[in-house]
């Protein structure tokens, strides 16, 4: 572990970015903390801080498979992508196929939790705590279902179960990368083209479709930066 804690973390909003861009950034930002852990280690007299960083942003319509998903879980072919003016991408999180579009809030924290904590199942319960209180600003009640990651609607047992935030994550040497894509304003037609997350009998839903109403989209976001702020205890530095 470090020997002096950082839990200083650089949030920055990228706005609308083409998914391919914010993944290069997201493997700087990466291999540039795991190369300072690196020096760290070789050079224990001459310690340097590891950054921690927060990039929020929406993506152009786009689905994602994770290293660990099922191709065929994408509906469309290439022609189909093409009409739905929608990309693809096989990438290095976990977890299977998942849609990111206009109207999606999409947070990447990437952090050292060397600085937080060395517990990746504490890391992502705490991602879901905070698309939970979210959900309860705006009054609806979300929550998790055992043996399925993201946030759930109607959660409890209830006959329609709505997933309204998924998530998937990459971590190496305790730096994580990837994040989470929480339903804002999304256009849910989109779902249709794939069987989200790998599982095919439960629906997807929005926070505007479950409050009624289109929401603004940077208020929901300092809503979800405020609530990771205190529960991972982070000292947020905002940058343009």
């Amino acid at each position: 572990m470090n020997a002096t804690l950082n839990k200083k973390v650089r949030y920055r909003n990228l706005g609308t970015i083409d998914y391919k861009q914010a993944w290069d950034l997201q493997e700087e930002i990466f291999s540039s903390i795991i190369d300072r852990k690196i020096y760290n280690r070789n050079n224990e007299d001459q310690q340097k801080l590891t950054e921690n960083h927060l990039l929020v942003c929406q993506h152009p319509h786009v689905y994602t498979l994770g290293k660990s998903g099922d191709a065929s879980h994408l509906l469309l072919n290439d022609e189909g992508l093409q009409k739905a003016s929608a990309t693809y991408y096989k990438i290095n999180r976990g977890g299977d196929i998942t849609y990111h579009g206009p109207g999606q809030l999409v947070a990447y924290p990437l952090l050292d939790l060397d600085n937080f904590f060395t517990d990746i199942h504490k890391y992502l319960r705490l991602l879901e705590e905070a698309v939970i209180l979210v959900c309860a600003d705006y009054g609806v009640k979300a929550g998790r279902i055992d043996g399925l990651t993201g946030v759930w609607i109607d959660f409890e047992g209830q006959p329609n179960p709505r997933k309204i935030c998924a998530m998937g994550v990459k971590s190496s040497r305790w730096v994580t990368m990837h994040g989470i894509g929480f339903n804002i304003n999304t256009d849910l037609s989109y779902f249709g083209n794939i069987v989200p997350c790998g599982i095919q009998d439960k629906a997807v839903t929005s926070l505007a479709k479950e409050v009624g109403h289109e929401l603004i989209m940077e208020e929901v976001e300092q809503a979800l930066v405020k609530h990771m702020a205190e529960l991972f205890e982070m000292e947020i530095e905002y940058q343009d």
